[in-house]
């Protein structure tokens, strides 16, 4: 950031599992996690629905006075596959909508412990980043060693370099909720020299000027 300056983090898109897991740790975590966000006064972001960590991080995190945006396809909402989202409810058509609308609303990213959906979603948001298509910091809380092999992982692919240093990088680790949100807000990316020349804004650019041009004629 310009000046050494902390970006100013005001909401934060969580995800993790719709169960709450064998150990105890990761409610604890996921419950401190809400606290914490409204503390210090940052909005949530997340699934929507009321099951497993997703339920206890957003229930935390609204009895705290912060602001819950649960983003769900309507297929599920309707469905009730997921019970009744806390705070506020955004239904989208596809769960490419979503993974969309999240990014729209949310400064950064954490992950916790979670499933196949929560793995989908960190790496979509990392592989974005990769790209150049958002700067966004995105974080992984490591609660009682969870993502320890998949931290390996990575750097093992990195090794084979199947995964540049400056991606491998995108990834912050933290093992408490406020040593993870102060990385977060101190995060400074920097891309890829060949992604960061993909000019991702050029499309929309040139349909706006043949909607200009045609409007003209």
């Amino acid at each position: 950031m310009e000046g050494n300056l902390a970006r100013q983090i005001k909401s934060i898109c969580v995800f993790c599992g719709s169960n709450p897991g064998k150990n105890a740790k990761f409610v604890e975590a996921v419950n401190n996690l809400g606290k914490v966000l409204a503390k210090r006064k940052i909005h949530l972001v997340y699934r929507g629905g009321s099951l497993g960590l997703m339920g206890c991080v957003s229930t935390a995190a609204h009895v705290g006075g912060s602001h819950v945006l649960g983003i769900i396809p309507t297929a599920l909402a309707e469905g009730n596959f997921i019970g009744k989202t806390v705070g506020e409810e955004l239904q989208v058509p596809t769960m490419q909508d979503r993974i969309l609308k999240m990014l729209e609303n949310s400064d950064a990213f954490i992950a916790l412990p979670g499933g196949i959906g929560t793995l989908e979603e960190i790496f979509q948001i990392a592989s974005w980043a990769q790209l150049n298509i958002h700067l966004k910091p995105i974080g992984m809380l490591n609660v009682d060693g969870f993502f320890n092999k998949l931290l390996s992982f990575l750097d093992q692919a990195g090794e084979e370099n199947f995964i540049p240093h400056s991606a491998r990088q995108i990834f912050i680790s933290a093992s408490t909720t406020e040593e993870m949100i102060d990385k977060l807000e101190d995060f400074v990316y920097k891309p890829d020299p060949i992604t960061a020349q993909i000019d991702w804004s050029r499309e929309s650019s040139s349909k706006k000027r043949k909607m200009d041009l045609s409007l003209h004629l």
